[in-house]
């Protein structure tokens, strides 16, 4: 009997070892699978990552002892014209005369415009901040697949944002006309309606906070005048009537920014310029003096994120050097006839007068919305017909349509279409629908 007992409870613990022996394998077997299952997931998840198109490394910016920041933009652009435009027509100053040139339709492409710069960053000294900008394009001259750099800014700028105050010496965009038109032909409406251009000069700004968002500046500069050649010495003497002043251009600038609509801020402002160029009446130095100016007026509104109003009016006289009055400044008479802008005069000096012009131009700007932006507008340069030469030019316009689209942050395309025409005295019209394409990568 206890035989009996000793086996039964022997082969319960047996049973009972088994059974635990049993589950504790199971466990294992179900950890393993699990184990398995995480790794086999791993690897599938590692997989597609390595299939999956590599993003482009984050990058640091450029630098220089101090800081730089690359920019610009590579551009293509092919341009059709159905009569001959001014400068060989890669972009459009005014149609030459269909008198002169009978339905003279031209075809440009081109990469001039590919451009180039670098925001540069110094160190802050108390609470100055120091900083400069270079930037260049391909517009200088050369072959067409031979172009030559050209220095478009090239200055330094010391900022106390605290104060408000800011100085700037080098070379930039004037303080005067300070806006430009939303377009795709490389010249942005000058002269055609649009004046100033860059220059060197040391310009002063001062900002004031009245309110909230309620804001003034006022710019005041010295600038170079650009002159010509001066037109009783030869052409590659170093005479300048615009030095030969014995003193710069002065520009100022008065605009006041606040919301208008929605919170976005538009702005207003009124600027100008006077100085002077010195053209000497003979070989001897006995001289003149040419007065150049201009007074204009410039709006910004911004209506919502996706349109925008903009545009200028101005006035003023001798302003070739500023990209108005259609290219006209200076006239010179002498026993010979009359000259225009200087350059190599010859006879005996009569009399001489500057070319008074008036323009302005208008712009609708729609998007951008869903990669798209869009531009409208009109724009004119009415130079007095009586002050310019026989065959001279009294009135350029021109209005345009242009829509662009981005294919992604970097890639824009675009098209514009835009109707010229040119008056001239004592000549027939010219006039000229240009049809222009742009391909753009920034960076």
């Amino acid at each position: 009997m206890r035989i009996t007992v000793i086996s039964a409870l022997t082969a319960v613990a047996l049973m009972i070892g088994t059974a635990h022996a049993q589950t504790a394998l199971e466990r294992e077997n179900a950890e393993l699978k699990e184990r398995i299952d995480r790794l086999e997931s791993d690897v599938s998840q590692l997989k597609s990552q390595l299939e999956k198109p590599r993003a482009p490394e984050e990058k640091p910016a450029l630098r220089s002892k101090f800081g730089a920041e690359l920019y610009g933009f590579i551009k293509g652009d092919a341009a059709y014209m159905t009569a001959r435009a001014n400068d060989a027509g890669n972009y459009a100053r005014w149609i030459e005369s269909e008198e002169l040139n009978k339905d003279d339709d031209q075809f440009n492409l081109t990469a001039r415009e590919s451009r180039f710069g670098f925001m540069l960053q110094g160190p802050t000294i108390d609470s100055m901040q120091t900083g400069g900008r270079i930037e260049m394009d391909f517009y200088e001259g050369g072959a067409e697949n031979k172009n030559r750099p050209m220095m478009r800014h090239a200055y330094l700028q010391l900022d106390w944002p605290k104060s408000g105050w800011s100085v700037l010496a080098g070379q930039t965009s004037d303080v005067v006309s300070p806006l430009w038109p939303d377009t795709l032909n490389y010249s942005v409406g000058w002269w055609v309606g649009n004046i100033g251009y860059r220059r060197p000069q040391f310009r002063g700004t001062k900002t004031f906070t009245w309110a909230k968002d309620i804001q003034f500046q006022a710019q005041v500069a010295i600038a170079r005048t650009i002159g010509h050649f001066g037109p009783f010495n030869p052409e590659d003497s170093a005479y300048d009537t615009g030095k030969d002043a014995g003193f710069p251009t002065v520009q100022a600038r008065y605009a006041v920014s606040f919301p208008l609509f929605n919170g976005k801020k538009s702005s207003f402002g009124v600027s100008g310029h006077w100085g002077e160029e010195e053209y000497d009446k003979d070989a001897t130095g006995d001289d003149t003096h040419m007065e150049t100016w201009s007074a204009c007026a410039d709006i910004l509104i911004v209506i919502t994120d996706w349109l925008t109003l903009k545009g200028e009016y101005w006035t003023g006289r001798d302003l070739d050097s500023y990209l108005g009055g259609v290219g006209q400044g200076v006239v010179i008479e002498t026993t010979d006839g009359e000259f225009l802008n200087g350059g190599k005069v010859t006879g005996t000096f009569i009399r001489d007068w500057s070319v008074a012009s008036m323009g302005g131009w208008g712009n609708v700007v729609l998007g951008p919305w869903n990669g798209f932006r869009s531009s409208l507008g009109y724009s004119v340069d009415h130079p007095d017909s009586d002050d310019v030469l026989t065959r001279g030019r009294t009135r350029n316009y021109t209005c345009w349509g242009m829509l662009a689209y981005d294919i992604n942050p970097a890639v824009r395309v675009g098209v514009e279409l835009s109707w010229w025409g040119t008056k001239y005295r004592d000549l027939e019209d010219g006039d000229a629908l240009r049809a222009q394409t742009s391909m753009i990568f920034r960076f």
